[in-house]
């Protein structure tokens, strides 16, 4: 019964530290101009954003060639 317990706290403590990182903002923005390593951006709810802040930028992958058979 103990060892039922036990895991079902670990289980509950692991759900809640993976969930923290799901809750970072997600913003959608466009680059409007690049000047050497200064990047211009509009974007969406820029409010959730700070001075500082890190932040994670992908790139659309374009013209991606796809190869078969």
């Amino acid at each position: 019964m103990k060892k039922g317990i036990v895991s079902l706290a670990l289980a509950l403590v692991m759900a809640l530290c993976t969930a923290g990182a799901g809750f970072a903002a997600k913003v959608s923005c466009t680059v409007d101009s690049v000047d050497g390593d200064k990047v211009t951006m509009t974007c969406e709810s820029a409010d959730k954003m700070a001075a500082g802040d890190k932040v994670k930028v992908n790139t659309a992958k374009k013209g991606a060639a796809v190869e078969g058979c």
